[in-house]
């Protein structure tokens, strides 16, 4: 039998203490020994809970206890759950946490102490939720080359760009309804501005290469600037727009970036719709593959974190080689990089085309009715291109007193 601790008793914690009680038989059979629960940290006292007899308010009484060997972290944010997760690590205790914060920051340092002690620290269920990406990444492609790995890794984002797209609802109305419906935060920037993909993609794009990834290092936009009408000339084009966070290795070079990204039908992210998480790899010899779940939910986490539990069980005193050395990544500047380019524009096609096309090059032309505006589609340009000649058509807009660019958005379209 094995003893284990869950520190923070929310939504994950509760779930991972659900599966452990539920499943208790068919987890015992795949760890080869029985998980029992033994402590329950956290500062609320939960008297109706069948975990009531085991909740502990001092972290000490689970770094002291040398019977407890498996430490789940479910608390979340950076303090105190870095300190407990490294103290736990230094005590010879394997850690399971689901807190990507933490990963991002911090993963390097507590990887190397897991070697050290030869114990082991696992974050499945930090980046995907209930998707077994981390596990896949390093077990089941562990023979290939890595290539690319793009993702929608954020629900609430593609809660928001999903009815945005399919209601033609503004930005302010659809966040408004997922924060009445639990998927967004009452503060939603993390979510909204990129942060939680940007840290997601970090540790992904870490897995990947093998190295240290810094995930201030990576260029972050998030959606708060997409309307309703990006998504009516979207319709028109066949695509829709979502949220991605996209790492690639070019040569010797890793491109990393979270934006908005207009994407076509033919995208096998394109059909990720709602709250689901989907995440495309491409490798040598596979090629593309496609893992597509339910990114966040109590259980769907916690069912991650279990696996884990179990992984943790079978390599008792065996520490898994997973994760990524100290050596750092160097991250490539996306002005290098090269896409397509969405753009709308002020005023009418026959007052500015002749413009557009001094400025941007060839282009496809859209135009809605009612709106004093059109669009134009680029071909694939290097970004450091593309930004020249976007400025000159400002500039030369600026001049004759007029309006210029309104909307910008990268686009991955076939040509």
């Amino acid at each position: 039998m094995m003893y284990a601790a869950i520190m923070g008793y929310g939504t994950i914690g509760s779930g991972v203490a659900e599966i452990l009680e539920n499943e208790r038989d068919r987890i015992a059979r795949s760890a080869a020994q029985e998980i029992y629960l033994k402590y329950v940290l956290d500062l609320r006292e939960f008297p109706d809970s069948p975990v009531a007899d085991r909740v502990v308010h001092d972290f000490k009484i689970i770094e002291a206890d040398e019977q407890v060997k498996l430490v789940v972290e479910t608390m979340g944010g950076l303090e105190p759950a870095y300190s407990f997760v490294k103290a736990c690590l230094s005590a010879g205790k394997h850690v399971i946490t689901s807190n990507k914060a933490l990963v991002a920051a911090h993963g390097t340092e507590l990887l190397q102490i897991a070697r050290d002690m030869d114990v082991n620290f696992f974050f499945e269920a930090s980046v995907g939720g209930g998707i077994p990406i981390i596990r896949t990444l390093y077990r089941c492609l562990m023979g290939e080359k890595i290539q690319e790995i793009t993702g929608i890794l954020n629900g609430t984002t593609n809660f928001i760009l999903t009815k945005m797209d399919r209601e033609g609802a503004s930005f302010d109305e659809v966040l408004r309804e997922a924060q009445e419906l639990g998927y967004a935060e009452r503060n939603p920037e993390a979510d909204v501005e990129g942060y939680d993909t940007c840290r997601k993609i970090a540790i992904l794009t870490a897995m990947m290469t093998g190295k240290e990834v810094n995930y201030e290092d990576i260029h972050t936009e998030g959606i708060t600037k997409i309307t309703d009408v990006d998504f009516r000339y979207a319709k028109e084009l066949g695509t829709s727009v979502k949220l991605l966070g996209t790492s690639r290795i070019v040569g010797e070079k890793v491109y990393t970036k979270v934006a908005p990204v207009m994407i076509g039908k033919e995208h096998p992210l394109y059909a990720v719709s709602g709250v689901y998480n989907g995440i495309l790899v491409k490798s040598d010899m596979l090629g593309t593959s496609m893992y597509y779940g339910s990114g966040a939910g109590k259980l769907p986490t916690a069912s991650a974190v279990v696996a884990d539990l179990i992984e943790a069980a079978q390599n008792e005193k065996t520490n898994v080689p997973i994760g990524w050395g100290t050596e750092k990544q160097e991250i490539a500047d996306n002005k290098t990089s090269e896409c397509c380019y969405f753009v709308r524009i002020a005023g009418t096609v026959k007052e500015k085309a002749e413009l557009v096309q001094e400025t941007l090059g060839e282009v496809r032309t859209l135009a809605l009715e009612n709106v004093d505006e059109f669009a134009v589609l680029t071909k694939k340009i290097c970004e450091t291109e593309f930004t020249k000649r976007a400025i000159a058509l400002d500039s030369e807009c600026q001049k004759k007193g007029e309006d210029g660019i309104r909307q910008i958005i990268r686009a991955e379209l076939e040509d």
